[in-house]
């Protein structure tokens, strides 16, 4: 399968400190990656990266075929679907929410003087009703709730109709009723075959949406494990990036883990 992402023996340092420590990690295209490890591992560092928002101190990475360092990442962007809880921050928060989706067709924030088409509109509003905000459209993105905006963001990130997806914690922050109906959005669209490769960066297992093909594991900015989803969310490795036992079982499709006694 081609790769939508690869990055060769990439460091991002700032001062003495490696924040992505030569790290190494393709994903080709269908595939859908969790990115597990502890607070301040370099997990949204690199997925800074992934996305082009970073370039690495040294290291090679290429994105969809094109180099970083040596593209237009104007044209590069639209092609990258990218929700956080940072960008959260960006958006206006007198936005509408019809508004906030529709102008990640162009992944700018606000509107100002693009000019949509009778298409943006009815993907927009697909993808609304899709991630349950429809009823939604003409309220403020200041006055939804933490759920409402995590769903507002990822279908915001989908409206350019991406090749790679990526989402960094979308589950924080959100009460058990709000986790679940988001991981079992997500797991819709993890199943889709015809959805783009996704990337999911998350602390707990039990965040994980079935459908997830694979895992990369890091602690203190470098790799611990990264393979197919079933060989690495282990009690071993678990324990092993987080620094403390861990036991791991499966609930259908779904994983939890506690620390081992």
């Amino acid at each position: 399968m081609p790769e939508v992402l690869s990055c060769s023996d990439i460091v991002v340092r700032r001062g003495t400190r490696h924040l992505v420590d030569h790290v190494d990690w393709v994903v080709r295209e269908g595939e859908r990656w969790v990115v597990l490890g502890p607070n301040g591992a370099g997990k949204t560092t690199l997925m800074m990266v992934a996305s082009g928002r970073m370039f690495p101190t040294s290291g090679q990475v290429e994105i969809l075929g094109e180099r970083l360092g040596r593209t237009d990442l104007a044209e590069l962007r639209p092609l990258i679907g990218w929700a956080s809880s940072a960008m959260v921050n960006d958006v206006p928060p007198g936005e509408r929410v019809a508004d906030v989706v529709l102008t990640g067709a162009y992944a700018v924030t606000g509107r100002w003087r693009e000019q949509y088409e009778g298409q943006d509109l009815m993907r927009a509003a697909a993808l609304m009703h899709a991630w349950g905000i429809g009823a939604l459209a003409t309220r403020t993105f200041g006055t939804l709730s933490e759920g409402e905006r995590k769903r507002t963001m990822i279908a915001r990130a989908l409206m350019s109709n991406p090749e790679i997806l990526l989402l960094d914690e979308p589950g924080a922050g959100l009460d058990l009723g709000g986790r679940e109906d988001l991981v079992a959005r997500m797991s819709e669209l993890a199943l889709d075959p015809t959805q783009p490769s996704q990337i999911l960066i998350t602390h707990h297992v039990e965040e994980i949406p079935a459908g997830f093909t694979h895992a990369l594991l890091i602690r203190d900015g470098a790799v611990v494990a990264s393979g197919p989803i079933d060989e690495v969310v282990t009690g071993p490795w678990l324990s092993a990036t987080f620094g403390l036992p861990v036991r791991v079982t499966r609930v259908g499709d779904r994983f939890l883990a506690v620390r081992d006694a």
